[in-house]
């Protein structure tokens, strides 16, 4: 059974030499380099602790990790149970966090949100309840947004031109293309610019 007061001389080591970014430790001259756990269950005690220590990780993410550096699956089960027993790893509060600044930040829609939480090994559960921060009233106005921010750099661009660009801006970040178009046509409107050439890119029920 794994003891937690074990975690503290990991951390002290993490920190003596194993929380670098990958790159060869400079030792003082005539000093032994830091030893290195050879113990699978310190290793990947190690491990955990210096990714966690720089950026907040899935269970999933530092599974595929672990895995990679050789460490048995049954070490992996249990160094990640103690990391969420500790409050370590929490892929719900992962979810919530990243919709939350992902979405205020990048302007990402609730699409684009859900495949990069996916990527990261989230349960499809706990996406739901994440996404749910971002509702359809929310999502059309930060589209809008985006769109007043990139309308004044395709000013003097043709308008069928202009529609693409501002539609592919918002596809990218995951917004639906009936979204899209409906709050590029408004933007559009709004300035007095040709609607005649964005309606021939309108699909056929005239979202």
């Amino acid at each position: 059974m794994t003891r937690r007061s074990d975690w503290p001389e990991v951390t002290e080591r993490a920190e003596d030499g194993l929380a670098d970014s990958g790159g060869s430790v400079t030792s003082r001259a005539g000093a032994e380099p830091p030893r290195q756990p050879r113990d699978p269950v310190e290793r990947a005690r190690a491990l955990c602790l210096r990714l966690l220590t720089s950026a907040p990780r899935t269970r999933s993410q530092l599974a595929e990790t672990l895995r990679k550096r050789d460490i048995p699956d049954e070490v992996t089960e249990e160094v990640l149970g103690e990391c969420e027993e500790a409050g370590l790893i929490d892929d719900a509060a992962f979810a919530y966090a990243w919709v939350e600044s992902r979405h205020h930040s990048r302007g990402l829609a609730r699409p684009a949100l859900s495949r990069e939480l996916r990527s990261r090994g989230v349960d499809s559960t706990l996406i739901e309840g994440a996404i749910e921060q971002v509702d359809s009233d929310q999502e059309e106005s930060t589209a809008r947004t985006l769109v007043e921010r990139k309308l004044p750099g395709t000013r003097g661009v043709e308008s069928s031109k202009r529609i693409r660009r501002l539609v592919a801006t918002l596809a990218r970040k995951g917004y639906s293309e009936g979204l899209a178009l409906r709050v590029v046509r408004e933007a559009l409107a709004a300035e007095g610019d040709d609607l005649e050439a964005l309606e021939r890119h309108l699909p056929e029920n005239g979202v």
